[in-house]
């Protein structure tokens, strides 16, 4: 997408301005899951880059409110910024794969959602180690628009999978509602306190600490909880995407 050439320099500050929040918010959001190695003004500094940059790609007539754009763009440039440090051991992302591998083995066997106890002897560990696994790998606890066929390389940007349903290119409309469509199913899926989880967080936008308070557990578990259900949706939208679905 070009840049939003026909927005004012008052504009740009004004949003800048309303906006900025947003930055600290979420890379606050991210370091929670992070070794407290990771400087969380690294973070601030990606993420304020992708402010701008969602300012400048910006475009009005797409149906879109500025904040749901930027968010999206500040957590993908504080994302990036996390990829370009490489700070993942290869272990813990082995780690990861091993997960979704396992969720996806499991609940393709029984037809239901995977126990822990069964994920755990699945991997020849105990539910303590599994636990202490979901904590380590929390951090890559997040669902990419390649998890779900939408490939940047391509040159789409996220606004298209985003904007208004009702606005005129059919093949936005096609591509939003099927990556709608498959979100909807695969969450639909998860058991009920994993559902709840998903909408305090990303609906009603609590902290894990205020969702540990809402349900009556440790902000630990939720944090375990948390990045139990993304491995598991993991595991069900690559299945989509390899299938065709």
């Amino acid at each position: 997408m070009n840049m939003n050439m026909t927005m004012t320099k008052p504009d740009r500050d004004r949003l800048m301005e309303q906006n900025i929040h947003l930055v600290k918010i979420i890379a606050y959001q991210v370091a929670v899951n992070l070794p407290p190695h990771i400087d969380v003004n690294d973070l601030i500094s990606a993420g304020t880059i992708g402010l701008l940059e969602s300012i400048d790609r910006f475009d009005s007539s797409k149906g879109v409110q500025f904040n749901t754009y930027a968010s999206i763009r500040i957590r993908g440039a504080i994302m990036d910024e996390l990829r370009s440090m490489d700070w993942m051991t290869r272990s813990m992302r082995d780690k990861s794969n091993q997960l979704e591998k396992a969720y996806d083995e499991i609940e393709k066997k029984t037809g239901r959602p995977a126990e822990s106890e069964e994920v755990a002897k699945f991997l020849e560990i105990s539910t303590d180690a599994l636990n202490q696994i979901l904590s380590q790998v929390s951090a890559l606890s997040v669902l990419n628009l390649e998890d779900l066929g939408v490939n940047y390389d391509d040159g789409m940007d996220i606004l298209e999978c985003i904007k208004d349903p009702e606005g005129k290119d059919p093949m936005t409309i096609v591509n939003f509602n099927e990556v709608k469509r498959k979100v909807a199913e695969a969450v639909e899926t998860l058991p009920d306190k994993e559902k709840l989880i998903i909408s305090l967080y990303y609906y009603d936008e609590l902290t894990l600490k205020e969702i540990g308070k809402v349900l009556d557990i440790t902000e630990s578990r939720v944090c375990q909880l948390h990045s139990q259900t993304m491995h598991r949706l993991k595991g069900k939208l690559k299945k989509c995407v390899g299938a065709g679905i």
